[in-house]
């Protein structure tokens, strides 16, 4: 639905939600085609109005329930105080993050952040398993398993805080509209160490919807809500699977 963050999560009911999603602007002066609290605003407003959408989690999730928090480490440092006052800290997972820019006087920013709280005792958790990495030149390990490398090939590798198999999709013919947009692989993720079946997702800053597409994957209700309706209508082809057409951006003038 086409509808502000903090007023969805208002509209819903007292612990109804088994996963909170909040995959919010970061503030860094980007368009997504409308006017937002959540961007190209100053450092205060901008931390007032997502606090302001944090402090709504303890009511909205359920007992148990779990919310994620995706963002540059910057802001979600900010956050972690908000967040802790009235949930429960389970993880802070660096999600790596490939590109080759460097922001003014600092380290090259190689990982987001996304956040996990839960609503006291976690209600579900599974720790998924991922394939050790291999060379794509040589086919060998990247890493040296020493004598348990039989048991990995078997069973696999628990999953770590770190993720460094996960990008943003920016790869123009793979991603549906102009801006980033988050990877199925990292949601898919996020359902599976902490959705359950017929479980509800929230997502109020649901954008192109893959949130929902990891939802539905995993057997989950979901309700979502973005301010675009741009975004909303390519969330919906997606969902029905209908053929989306993006415009193309406009080339830059000569000169």
């Amino acid at each position: 639905m086409e509808v502000d963050a903090l007023r969805l999560l208002r509209a819903l009911r007292d612990g109804v939600a088994d996963v909170v999603f909040l995959d919010p602007p970061f503030n860094l002066g980007k368009d997504y085609g409308v006017a937002s609290r959540f961007e190209s605003t100053s450092d205060e407003a901008y931390a007032h109005a997502l606090g302001q959408v944090l402090l709504e989690l303890p009511r909205v999730l359920s007992p148990g329930g779990s919310a994620y928090l995706y963002h540059i480490p910057r802001w979600a440092v900010e956050f972690v105080s908000v967040l802790g006052e009235q949930l429960d800290f389970r993880h802070w997972i660096a999600v790596s993050m490939k590109n080759g820019f460097v922001r003014r006087e600092s380290l090259y920013p190689a990982h987001y952040s996304l956040l996990h709280y839960s609503n006291g005792p976690l209600a579900t958790f599974r720790r998924p398993k991922v394939q050790p990495s291999e060379c794509r030149h040589c086919g060998r390990y990247t890493k040296d398993y020493g004598g348990y490398a039989q048991i990995i090939e078997r069973q696999g590798l628990n999953l770590s805080d770190v993720w460094d198999d996960v990008s943003p999709v920016r790869h123009r013919g793979r991603k549906h509209r102009i801006a980033n947009e988050l990877p199925e692989i990292l949601t898919d993720r996020v359902m599976h160490m902490s959705g359950r079946e017929n479980g509800l997702l929230v997502d109020p800053f649901v954008g192109t919807g893959t949130s929902l597409i990891s939802a539905r994957r995993h057997g989950m209700r979901f309700v979502g809500g973005d301010i675009s309706s741009e975004a909303l209508t390519v969330a919906r082809a997606r969902l029905t699977g209908q053929r989306i057409v993006r415009d193309r951006p406009p080339m830059p003038s000569a000169g």
